[in-house]
């Protein structure tokens, strides 16, 4: 259902652009122009049966400039906490946070507004769960997906971050004993499930 949903509203949403592509001018990048982009996402729940609630909070700035019309070069923030609350429990904390550094390739316009691009990312991270040097976790993220662009004026559009392609993840706790871990992801069917895991904002376009 949550498929179905999300291809509706892209169809709607193109079919609108196309109708105002006549009047659409300006929409779009060049060279020299730079972007402000990120996304705010607050998740709670509360399950009555178990007692268990649970809440999280992410906020993910970006600033891009762009080298030719198509490409843009920048870094990223992303910054984190959730709590999980249980009967007769301590409450268990949890915090991340990350620093990077992409590329953008905007490779195809689907009318005047809609702007399509691949993205390519390398993010040094860093997350805690609970108390003790023990439970902090470092490591790096490697990271290549797709997304999209909607111009509701020439300076402001909505994002959609949409399938990861390829993600490579090391990380390593300060835990005695522990050697890391790392993982490799590949998303073969990544036209089968494009919208399973969107994430959206907002871009502003400063000049």
């Amino acid at each position: 259902m949550k498929k179905i949903i999300l291809s509706m509203v892209a169809i709607l949403a193109f079919s609108f652009a196309n109708a105002q592509d006549k009047d659409a001018k300006g929409f779009g990048f060049s060279k020299g122009n730079i972007f402000l982009e990120g996304n705010l996402s607050f998740n709670s729940t509360n399950n009555k049966n178990t007692e268990v609630k649970t809440s999280s909070f992410s906020f993910n700035p970006k600033v891009g400039y762009f080298i030719t019309d198509k490409f843009a070069v920048g870094i990223n923030l992303g910054i984190g906490s959730g709590k999980v609350s249980q009967p007769s429990q301590d409450d268990q904390k949890t915090s991340n946070f990350n620093v990077g550094a992409f590329g953008r390739y905007y490779f195809l316009n689907l009318g005047e507004r809609f702007k399509t691009y691949t993205e390519f990312g390398f993010d040094v991270t860093s997350s805690k769960t609970g108390d003790g040097d023990a439970n902090k976790t470092n490591g790096f993220n490697v990271g290549a997906g797709l997304g999209m662009n909607y111009f509701v004026t020439p300076k402001m559009a909505i994002s959609f971050g949409l399938s990861n392609v390829l993600n490579y993840q090391s990380s390593k706790t300060k835990a005695d004993g522990d050697n890391g871990q790392n993982s490799f992801g590949a998303n073969v069917n990544v036209f089968q499930n494009f919208f399973d895991t969107p994430t959206f904002g907002l871009l502003y376009k400063l000049n």
